[in-house]
């Protein structure tokens, strides 16, 4: 039986821009027609990994296959054409769902009246696993992709970055893409509706919230005194801030926090927090809305900080302090900053949040998300593979004082 080995690391990116058209768990996180004149580039990754020299030649092999791939998956991106794969890809499945996506949106940006103007696609080889004989490879990559759009006159460009695992089989002297996954980020397993489990687990957190209880105040008769200035200053929410902080970090992980496998939510949660949405600790997991970062092994955070489902019940439910919204029933109702939350399977449970950073031409959002990291990105994510014809949106206004 062949061995197989697995390499892991980080690689450089080699980019061509393409030339103008003329005229977005079942447990806690753990910390750890195509326009007239416009032309995509692509490119695969060049890895830093050494091999022998009885490799070198299929080496190549496979990371050509993937550099042809990368370039015409660029291509798809800006003519919304399943560009001619059939030659190095023999999965016929992903070409189905790829083809089904890519109909998709072009219906979607004909009747918004939106142009792609130019795409950039580079990929990073994440892991590499090769058989002994190197007659068989899987790769895991990152699509890293960048859309140049014309809306109405406007132009703006729109980001993500997609990861896709990919097997490729020797067939004489190329290879053959013979199976792709896309790794759907966005959907993972949800918490249950009851946290009441892990009550024992936290419950000195709770103890830390009673000793963190503020020293009472004398009570005074403002009744006695009705010139007694005694009113709280409200807390302004600084959308402008939670927006720049969304694009601040939508693709890498602020090191002031924990970053979590499903990063989602607790993106969203930084984000509003930076914009001065002030936190409501209570030192239960399932209930307000807080952070404490991680310490003597144990997590100190909300499950609405860092679960999109939580989130949304917190969002919904009515508060008198804190963090506080109103749930609105169109897109078009949100201003910068505000939240849309995303329910796939139209369960009721929802598994992954954004938040609103900008507006097209017509004035719809276009939202940021982490864990599949997303930067002006059409907010109905039709993009994704996420989403499904059951998909329902949760659109929550912040308000505008706490």
């Amino acid at each position: 039986m062949p061995r197989s080995r697995t390499r892991t690391g980080t690689g450089k990116t080699i980019t061509k821009k393409g030339a103008s058209a003329p005229g977005r768990p079942e447990r806690a996180p753990s910390p750890a027609p195509r326009p007239h004149g416009a032309r995509g580039s692509g490119s695969a990754m060049v890895a830093r990994e050494s091999v022998g020299p009885g490799h070198a030649a299929r080496s190549e092999g496979w990371k050509e296959a993937v550099h042809k791939y990368v370039k015409l998956y660029n291509q798809a991106e800006i003519d919304r054409y399943a560009a001619p794969f059939g030659a190095i890809i023999a999965d016929e499945d992903h070409l189905q769902r790829f083809g089904q996506r890519l109909a998709r949106l072009r219906e979607n940006e004909l009747l918004r009246g939106l142009v792609p103007t130019r795409s950039e696609t580079s990929a990073e080889l994440l892991r590499v696993s090769e058989s002994g004989t190197l007659s068989e490879v899987s790769v895991l990559i990152e699509l890293r992709v960048k859309r140049t759009v014309d809306h109405r006159g406007r132009t703006y460009a729109e980001e993500r970055r997609d990861r896709e695992r990919l097997w490729l089989s020797a067939d004489g002297g190329d290879y053959a893409i013979t199976r792709i996954e896309p790794i759907v980020s966005e959907r993972r397993p949800r918490y249950a509706s009851s946290h009441s489990n892990h009550a024992a687990e936290f419950a000195d957190e709770l103890a830390l919230a009673a000793e963190s209880k503020p020293q009472s105040i004398p009570y005074i008769n403002y009744d006695v005194l009705p010139n007694f200035k005694h009113g709280r200053a409200g807390i302004r929410y600084r959308r402008d801030m939670a927006a720049a902080y969304a694009d601040r970090w939508w693709n890498e992980a602020n090191p002031a926090y924990e970053l979590f496998e499903v990063n989602c939510t607790n993106y969203i949660s930084q984000c509003l927090f930076a914009g001065a949405a002030p936190m409501n600790y209570t030192g239960k997991r399932a209930s307000g809305w807080w952070y404490r970062g991680f310490s003597g092994g144990r997590e100190n955070w909300s499950y609405s900080w860092a679960v999109a489902n939580a989130l949304q019940h917190y969002l919904s439910a009515p508060h008198n302090s804190s963090l506080r919204a109103t749930v609105v029933d169109s897109a078009d109702q949100l201003a910068l900053g505000d939240v849309i939350i995303y329910d796939w399977g139209g369960d009721n449970r929802f598994q992954h949040s954004t938040i609103v950073t900008a507006f097209d031409a017509a004035g719809m959002p276009l939202v940021n998300a982490n864990t599949v990291p997303s930067r002006h990105r059409y907010w109905d994510y039709q993009d994704s593979y996420a989403w499904t014809e059951n998909t329902r949106y949760r659109f929550f206004h912040i308000a505008d004082e706490f």
